[in-house]
């Protein structure tokens, strides 16, 4: 499948690596040593509608297609994964409200994570179940006019920064995926508590955290789309999602291949730039490739997910999140060779995008489970 570009495209990527080059690098080690959420630079960052790109117009966004976000998240990550993630991520869980949510909650929620004033958390994952969505064990009972919900999430970014939350429930336990509901539930909310997660291997300036759920209440409006068919609301953005870290292994593996080419035109041994040994042009000229790669791969993805071809995205997307994040690794990994023991201490970015390219082979689907979906759509 061709395709190209268009200019706004090529503006959108030119203003996104700008402010990367200006805002982020420049900071991006301190906030990585320090586990510092960046929450000023979110804010700056939204007044050029990097965060939540994809928020419609009318709710204060850019109303950004898949191919633009794509290019966000893609950039943010090659200045910085960390500083990247926390920015690319403050609106996590806005997709649901704009697709199911009620016009109230648009309202008023999407216009304060546009512009930067909070973030939002999608709240599925637990201590027991990440990849098995279906055997969640958070439970909403119906109470009088609203839901009780009980229950313990883990991993969820954004945890301690965000001011709303998407949660997903079982209101019909014994149903399976059957009998998931998703909840609009204000973080501030009686009986919610989050506990930072602060010693994982890289993004270390994204929030994480743990959120325990404890006899919290929330009105029956707050429901999001309708009771027990959560599940598969969620179902709708699984290609987006996996197209999203897609996108953010190829702006983690092109950030390393940057610094590892910065760095081969600086060192110097044996009389001449590293750069000049075969070796090294060799490394370079397959890392070059595995990226653009990767990219093309993505870029296909999500725009099978831009035109809303179902099982054609599905499949992509898998692909597109499998290749890409074994590419990141494995780029930044080569990335640390060439910078020889350079590459092991933090005086360069060269570890830095090891650790946090990392990740990408995790969440959103395993790189395992990825396998599994795309031979689901092969045989």
């Amino acid at each position: 499948m061709a395709f190209s570009l268009s200019d706004e495209h090529e503006a959108i990527r030119d203003a996104v690596r700008e402010f990367g080059e200006n805002e982020i690098k420049p900071v991006a080690e301190e906030y990585d040593r320090e586990g510092k959420y960046p929450l000023e630079l979110r804010k700056k960052a939204a007044e050029y509608d990097f965060v939540a790109p994809g928020i419609p117009i009318e709710y204060g966004g850019a109303g950004m297609d898949k191919i633009s976000s794509t290019i966000v998240t893609e950039e943010l990550w090659r200045a910085d994964p960390g500083i990247g993630s926390a920015v690319g991520s403050a609106g996590f869980g806005t997709n649901m409200i704009i697709e199911f949510g009620d016009e109230w909650m648009k309202e008023e929620w999407l216009p304060k994570v546009a512009n930067g004033e909070t973030a939002s958390c999608s709240m599925i994952s637990e201590p027991a179940h990440g990849s098995n969505v279906a055997g969640i064990e958070t439970v909403a009972e119906a109470d009088g006019d609203g839901y009780v919900l009980n229950g313990n999430k883990m991993w969820i970014t954004n945890g301690t920064v965000a001011d709303v939350g998407v949660l997903m429930a079982k209101t019909s336990p014994d149903e399976g995926h059957r009998g998931i509901t998703a909840f609009l539930v204000e973080m501030d909310t009686d009986g919610i508590s989050t506990e930072k997660i602060d010693n994982k291997l890289g993004i270390r300036a994204s929030d994480l955290a743990e959120v325990v759920v404890d006899d919290v209440r929330v009105p029956e409006e707050n429901v999001i789309g309708e009771v027990d068919k959560g599940f598969y609301q969620l179902m709708e953005f699984f290609a987006s999602g996996r197209t999203s870290v897609a996108s953010q292994a190829v702006g983690a593996a092109q950030g390393a291949l940057d610094a590892a080419i910065d760095y081969a035109g600086e060192r110097e041994q044996f009389g001449q730039k590293i750069k000049e040994f075969q070796a090294i042009e060799h490394k370079l000229a397959e890392m070059a490739t595995r990226v653009e790669a990767a990219r093309s791969l993505t870029y296909r993805a999500a725009t099978e997910v831009e035109q809303n071809n179902q099982d054609v995205a599905a499949q992509f997307s898998s692909m597109a999140k499998l290749f890409a994040s074994e590419i990141a690794v494995e780029v930044a990994d080569e990335g640390i060779q060439v910078h020889g023991g350079s590459g092991y201490v933090t005086d360069y970015p060269a570890e830095r995008y090891y650790r946090d390219a990392r990740i990408t082979k995790i969440y959103e689907g395993t790189s395992e489970i990825q396998k599994n979906i795309i031979a689901d759509q092969l045989l």
